[in-house]
């Protein structure tokens, strides 16, 4: 599992991130604004208030967190399989 090191909120909804293993991008959420729980983003200074949380995930207070291995896929454009190689595998016959 990768896990967020650093990130910095950016304008337009967007995130600098750096990950444990060296891999650093952007994630665009713009398209996340206003919808359930992202609401709170309506009021740009709590998009702001993001931060790292305990397991390396981007938490924003109580209410909303997100997943880092999801926020990997999106910085390096990677499939689930291509991290995570038992997706792919072929399964048992018995």
């Amino acid at each position: 599992m990768r896990k967020v090191s650093q990130v910095k909120a950016l304008p337009e909804y967007r995130l600098a991130l750096a990950f444990d293993d060296g891999v650093s991008g952007t994630v665009d959420l713009s398209d996340l604004v206003g919808k359930g729980v992202f609401a709170l983003w309506c009021d740009r200074s709590a998009f702001e208030q993001v931060r790292v949380g305990p397991s390396g995930e981007l938490v924003w207070g109580a209410q909303i967190d997100l997943c880092p291995d999801a926020l990997y896929l999106k910085v390096t454009g990677k499939k689930p399989a291509d991290i995570f190689p038992a997706l792919s595998a072929e399964p048992a016959h018995a």
